[in-house]
């Protein structure tokens, strides 16, 4: 092993002029070791967009671009046994995953009396747009200090949403998919809209009061000069106009801002003028579950109260072909109920053991279905091998169908809020793909949601 070493410079050493810089790029990793490490969970999942805090850019990942600096105050000047005394930054842009940062530090004074060396600091992205500038105070050792340089140890991180990021980085890397906001007339949904237009992930259509929206653009701070505006007179309208843009093809795709669901849904399932297909719409949770071992979906726990066998048959062909779209190759899908046992007494059993015919008959294709299963039996093979049940889904399940809408919404709860899960979901089964986020939805799991439907729409021919 090869050692190499590096000295301190006293302060008599150091002279005015005197620069050290440094450029890293910031990857996942980076950004879970520091949220481990610091608790600035924000770099993950944060709520402070830029936009939404007037222009105050969110703290995880800039403080870990502050904390470059400390790398050059120790392994450069003044080096090895220095100590900062004062440091004072101004932020002025945010930081993505992925983003190269140039940082630079340079003596400006020395104040002989207190042996206190001033350096100016700086942080620019690879485009030249400022990070972060202000000024830092540091006592040099008294005496020179020479430390060996070991090899810095490598650190393994254990991404919890790994899945979410793979699946936001396939739809970035497709055409933007023109999208109506429908009524994004809150913060949050205003802020995510156009967060998700400068990630590059859709070409928003904002469908709602335009006094409002701009109103709230003016107090955000955000620019809206490249987003058109649909004026709409109240929700129900705008969800009214926002399915008869889609139904013209004029978007690809529909997202929820701040009205209600079933003002939204309503417009959607409208006998005349909705965007009905042959099939029931239903809704696809794409959880992203730290201790599973990849995405992991839930149907339907969001549209369908209490669905009948004919309404299930859509429910599961929907989130099969869906999964088909996100490249799941032979989804496995575990039709569950209380028990893993065909009981006349409990009617989703019966359900369970006719769509599993209906596989296998060819009436329901593109996945491996078994049922009735209970949840432990479809999640782990251990839970099924103790209980003697055969399964060629138990422990490595894709889909979890739930019985009802009661049943779906206690399963994603405890998942996120329990099991740390994020939850992205999407309506299907309509003639373009809808995005529903939660008011409680953080950023990632809002964008992880805008992914899945940028997936499944289809890009309008030319659009960039």
């Amino acid at each position: 092993m090869n050692l190499g070493f590096i000295e301190s410079k006293t302060y008599d050493e150091i002279a005015i002029g005197d620069t050290a810089r440094t450029e890293h790029v910031l990857t996942a990793d980076d950004a879970m070791a520091f949220a481990s490490i610091s608790g600035f969970h924000s770099v993950l999942n944060s709520d402070e967009l830029i936009d939404r805090a007037g222009g105050i850019p969110p703290t995880g990942p800039n403080m870990w671009c502050a904390s470059l600096i400390s790398g050059l105050f120790s392994m450069n000047i003044p080096g090895p046994g220095c100590t900062l005394t004062n440091v004072s930054l101004s932020f002025h842009d945010r930081i993505r995953v992925g983003d190269r940062i140039l940082v630079k530090v340079q003596v400006t004074a020395k104040d002989d009396s207190t042996k206190e060396i001033l350096f100016d600091c700086e942080a620019n992205n690879a485009a030249g747009t400022s990070i972060f500038t202000g000024t830092a105070r540091l006592l040099a050792p008294p005496t020179k200090l020479r430390w060996s340089t070991l090899p810095v140890p490598r650190l393994i991180v254990n991404n919890p949403y790994r899945h979410y990021l793979g699946l936001i980085a396939r739809a970035t890397s497709k055409p933007a998919v023109k999208t109506a906001i429908i009524w994004p007339c809150d913060e949050v949904s205003l802020g995510g809209a156009v967060q998700a237009f400068k990630d590059k992930l859709i070409v928003p259509v904002l469908v709602g009061s335009e006094a409002t929206i701009r109103s709230l653009a003016a107090t955000m701070q955000l620019d809206l000069s490249a987003i058109q505006i649909v004026d709409a007179v109240d929700s129900r309208t705008a969800a009214v106009q926002a399915v008869e843009m889609a139904r013209k093809t004029e978007v690809q795709m529909l997202m929820k801002g701040s009205l209600h669901t079933d003002e939204l849904m309503s417009a959607v399932v409208a006998r005349e003028g909705g965007m009905r297909t042959g099939r029931r719409i239903s809704h696809v949770f794409a959880l992203d579950v730290p201790s599973y071992h990849k995405t992991l979906f839930v149907s339907d726990a969001a549209i369908n109260i209490q669905p009948d066998l004919e309404t299930k048959i859509d429910i599961l062909q929907n989130a099969i072909d869906m999964m088909l779209k996100l490249e799941v190759v032979n989804p496995k899908v575990a039709i569950l109920s209380a028990v893993e046992s065909v009981n006349a007494a409990i009617p989703s059993t019966l359900d369970a053991a006719a769509l599993c015919k209906m596989v296998e008959r060819g009436q329901i294709t593109g996945a491996i279905v078994d049922g009735p299963l209970a949840f432990d039996n479809a999640i782990s093979s251990d839970a099924a091998r103790i209980k003697k049940i055969k399964s060629p889904v138990a422990g490595d399940v894709d889909l979890l169908m739930v019985p009802n809408l009661e049943a779906g919404n206690i399963l994603f709860k405890q998942l996120q809020y329990l099991a740390g899960a994020l939850a992205a979901g999407v309506v299907v089964g309509a003639k373009v793909p809808i995005v529903l986020t939660s008011r409680a939805d953080g950023e990632l799991a809002r964008m992880a949601s805008c992914a899945l439907g940028v997936l499944l729409a289809k890009p309008a021919p030319g659009l960039v």
